[in-house]
């Protein structure tokens, strides 16, 4: 029998329920079977299995094919203040255990469903946040999350000078939201700073443009994946693909490479990428090149250029599931590219960013890239997203940075 709670009450199909009850924190439009009551949209609402009994209770969205994203199983769980004061003390409490004191003034502060805030983004650079709100629910309490972020950080010692919203993304308007970025203004929030910081990581300080940049100004999650290029770039002629504002140039120049090469299809990007090589006495070896890499790569092969590392960090080549063959091609095309350029005992960073190329189909597109370029490939590390992105279980959409580090032979 359902419990009598404050709230609307949606019953939902045995797939949804299976689903929830495996760790999944989502319910579809097509498995709602019933709604009492009239919520608002973005408001809570009780979720009930089939038979009555209580799943949990989430936020409803009526316009998303995600209809309701879960917050909590607790029953108990009354969803004010204190509710959203605790998954920022998690939240907080994680990124300091698993970032430590150099890497967590830098760093993805909430993550979505991964810490219990569905649809939120927060990204720490030194004292700037920068979010990202993605589901109409959380655009109802953001204000209670931004107050608690703001207040728990200042007790650490941490004065946030200001948040800045990069919510000038599409899938704003699947939720019925609109788009738009800009300053967060509210009384416990000084006046806000300029949207360009300085942060520093692995040693590598850079200008970060909060309100211009990639994301929400920079790729936070490749942070320790950048340490693992520049831990075999020593004595290397590497090559940099998609380097955008050169971070992972940069953390090979630093590493002792011979000489680096970044290349960019944006002239912007690239000059960017320079500004951080001179900010970091780095640019005296290294190179910048704008190209789109599907022409160069096939040129630096007919030409026989000589690199003996080559880094691939593409954007998303897709966003969907529909369009995951056209990227396989385009992921496969710039592998095979960059293996026939590499001589035997060179060596190749690669990723994707697209949580639909998943691991087996990203691994799979590298085997057909190596068995066309006629190489073998010996496998250094595999590696994921830095922690402060964390993956959550039976949620395979928080899981979706592949990174590989091979030497061909």
């Amino acid at each position: 029998m359902k419990q009598a709670r404050n709230f609307p009450a949606a019953t939902i199909t045995k797939k949804a329920e299976n689903s929830l009850r495996l760790g999944h924190p989502w319910v579809y439009d097509a498995e709602v079977l019933n709604l009492e009551g009239e919520p608002e949209n973005g408001s809570l609402v009780d979720v009930f299995s089939e038979k009555g009994s209580y799943l949990g209770t989430g936020f409803i969205s009526y316009k998303s094919k995600i209809r309701i994203r879960l917050l909590s199983s607790n029953a108990n769980e009354t969803f004010g203040d204190e509710f959203f004061a605790r998954r920022i003390q998690y939240a907080l409490a994680y990124r300091r255990t698993v970032m430590g004191p150099t890497d967590y003034h830098c760093c993805r502060l909430v993550f979505g469903e991964a810490d219990g805030l569905p649809g939120l983004t927060v990204d720490r650079y030194e004292n700037i946040l920068v979010s990202q709100v993605l589901s109409m629910g959380i655009e109802k309490v953001k204000d209670t999350v931004y107050r608690q972020l703001v207040k728990q950080l200042a007790q650490e010692g941490v004065g946030i000078a200001g948040i800045f919203e990069r919510n000038d993304v599409a899938i704003r308007e699947l939720e019925g939201l609109d788009r738009g970025k800009g300053w967060y203004l509210a009384d416990y929030l000084p006046q806000p700073p300029s949207p360009i910081t300085e942060i520093t990581e692995n040693s590598i300080q850079y200008e970060v443009d909060v309100e211009n940049g990639q994301k929400t100004g920079f790729f936070l999650d490749q942070k320790y994946n950048r340490q693992a290029v520049a831990k075999i770039a020593a004595g290397k002629k590497v090559l940099d693909c998609f380097t955008h504002t050169g971070s992972f140039a940069l953390n090979a120049a630093l590493g002792g490479a011979a000489h680096v090469t970044a290349v960019d299809v944006s002239d912007t990007a690239i000059e960017m990428a320079k500004l951080n090589a001179e900010r970091n006495g780095l640019i005296d070896n290294m190179d910048f090149v704008v190209a789109d890499v599907f022409d160069l790569l096939p040129e630096l092969c007919n030409k026989h250029a000589d690199y003996d590392f080559v880094i691939l960090d593409p954007p998303a080549f897709t966003k969907s599931r529909k369009a995951i063959k056209g990227a396989e091609r385009g992921y496969k095309e710039i592998n095979f590219r960059a293996m026939k350029l590499l001589p035997r005992g060179g060596y190749l960073a690669t990723c994707s960013c697209s949580h639909f190329m998943d691991n087996e189909l990203f691994i799979k597109m590298v085997q057909s890239a190596a068995r066309d370029a006629d190489v073998s490939l010996k496998l250094i590390e595999a590696r994921r997203q830095s922690p402060d992105h964390p993956t959550l279980m039976n949620v395979p959409e928080t899981d979706y940075l592949k990174f590989y580090l091979f030497q061909l032979v």
